[in-house]
C-alpha cells in the first residue's frame, strides 16, 4: 500500500496521458492493483483518450498549407532585422508572425494538429459539436456491460450535486420510466469544452440510452436537431445555456419522442 502522497484523480489522467515520471506511476499502478473500481474507471478514461485519438487522427495526417510552412516563415524572418521588428512603431504586423515562428517551432505538428481541430469546430454549429460529443462519449461508454455508469441511480441526489457542482450550473435528470427506460446512473464525461454530465437509462431488453449534459458558451434556448451518424441517433436542444444531446443505437426520429419528454420535464426542473 502507498504510504506516500494521496493518489488523485490528476494522477489518474497524468497516467492516462502517459505523463507520470517512472516513481509515481509506480505508485499508481499499486494504487490500481489493490482498488478496482478506481481501476475501472482509469481503463474507461484509456478507451475514452484512444476513441478521441483515433476520432482526430485524421486531422494529424493533414498536410501544413504553405502559409504555414516553417521554412517560409523562417525565410521571413531572416530578410528582416528581429531588433527593428519588435522596437519599431508600427511593428505589429511582423510581432505576429515572429509569434507564429515560435508556435510552429514549439508545437511542431500538434500545433497545425491543432489548427486542424480548430478549423473542423469552425465549420460545426454547436449543437452538432455537442451530438459529436455525445456520440463520441456514448460509444465508450455504453459498451460497458459492467460498469457504464460511476454512480447509480440510489445514489443520484450525490450525483446531481457532484455534477452540478463540476459543471458550475444546476443539472436534473428526466424520468423516462413512462416510456420504458429505467434510469442507471450517471458520470463525468471529457468533452472538447470541458467537463460535461452523462446519464444512462435502459429498459428491459437491455437497450441503452444516454443524455449528454454541458453548459453552452451561447445563452438562451435552441430548437430540437436530429443527428444520425452510422447506427448511433441523436437528438440535440438547449434550454437556457445548457445543452442537452439524447443518444442511443436507434435512428433520431425513433429518438424524438423521448427528447420531447426529456425537455419537457427538463424546462420544469431547472
Amino acid at each position: 500500500m502507498n504510504a506516500g502522497r494521496p493518489i488523485t484523480e490528476e494522477d489518474f489522467q497524468a497516467y492516462v496521458d502517459h505523463a507520470l515520471d517512472e516513481r509515481r506511476r509506480e505508485e499508481v499502478e499499486e494504487y490500481l492493483s489493490t482498488h478496482p473500481d478506481a481501476a475501472r474507471r482509469v481503463a474507461a478514461y484509456a478507451a475514452q483518450r484512444e476513441a478521441l485519438r483515433a476520432a482526430l487522427a485524421p486531422i494529424a495526417e493533414e498536410p501544413v498549407p504553405d502559409h504555414l510552412n516553417l521554412a517560409r516563415l523562417v525565410e521571413a524572418r531572416q530578410h528582416r532585422q528581429a531588433r527593428s521588428w519588435l522596437s519599431a512603431p508600427g511593428a505589429g504586423p511582423w510581432r505576429n508572425i515572429a509569434a507564429a515562428v515560435a508556435l510552429v517551432l514549439i508545437g511542431g505538428a500538434g500545433g497545425w494538429s491543432m489548427h486542424g481541430i480548430t478549423a473542423g469546430k469552425a465549420s460545426m454549429n454547436p449543437e452538432t459539436m455537442l451530438t459529436q460529443e455525445a456520440m463520441d462519449n456514448y460509444r465508450v461508454y455504453a459498451a460497458d456491460a459492467a460498469r457504464p455508469v460511476e454512480m447509480h441511480a440510489g445514489e443520484q441526489e450525490q450525483l446531481l450535486r457532484w455534477v452540478s457542482q463540476r459543471l458550475d450550473r444546476k443539472v436534473a435528470v428526466p424520468d423516462l420510466s413512462a416510456s420504458g427506460y429505467r434510469f442507471m446512473g450517471g458520470r463525468l464525461v471529457a468533452t472538447a469544452h470541458g467537463p460535461g454530465a452523462m446519464f444512462f437509462y435502459d429498459d428491459s431488453s437491455g437497450n441503452r440510452i444516454a443524455m449528454l449534459v454541458r453548459p453552452m458558451k451561447q445563452d438562451g434556448d435552441a430548437p430540437m436537431t436530429e443527428h444520425q451518424k452510422d447506427d448511433v441517433g441523436g437528438v440535440t436542444w438547449c434550454n437556457r445555456g445548457m445543452g442537452y444531446s439524447l443518444v442511443a443505437d436507434a435512428s433520431a426520429q425513433a429518438l424524438h419522442p423521448l427528447a420531447d419528454e426529456a425537455r419537457r420535464q427538463l424546462r420544469t426542473k431547472i
